[in-house]
């Protein structure tokens, strides 16, 4: 399966009272990883978006396995694990500089037409392009 890899590093912003990411910034870096992944397929959200199709989660869920602190620098692992009609399923997993796994995690985001905001196929390119992620 192939994967995707972003690094960054924990912003003080991030974090909690006790130095650990906060649990809710969790979501957003796995946007990110799934944006870059798009993106290095040459696949834009916002050109989806612009062509009237958009991709809300459906489902969310994660696992925290130990905590990320401020300044540590993460690489966040991320994978299309499905593909059907609609939907799309990720698999993330952040690990540190040490190499310890962090955070395992899963999203699925369906394609929906922004005018009816029923789930629709996804165009034939994109689909193409995720289906052979999948292999």
């Amino acid at each position: 399966m192939h994967h995707h890899s972003t690094t960054f590093r924990v912003r003080y912003a991030e974090t909690d009272r006790m130095g650990y990411l906060y649990y809710g910034n969790y979501a957003a870096y796995f946007e990110v990883g799934r944006v870059e992944l798009l993106r290095s397929l040459g696949i834009s959200y916002r050109d989806l978006e612009d062509s009237g199709i958009l991709l809300p989660v459906r489902d969310f869920s994660v696992r925290y396995i130990k905590p990320a602190y401020y300044d540590e620098r993460l690489t966040l692992e991320t994978a299309v694990s499905e593909l059907s009609s609609a939907r799309i399923v990720f698999q993330y997993k952040l690990k540190n500089d040490a190499g310890d796994l962090l955070t395992t995690a899963a999203t699925t985001l369906v394609f929906v037409d922004r005018v009816s905001g029923r789930p629709i196929s996804p165009p034939p390119d994109v689909a193409e392009a995720l289906h052979n992620l999948t292999k």
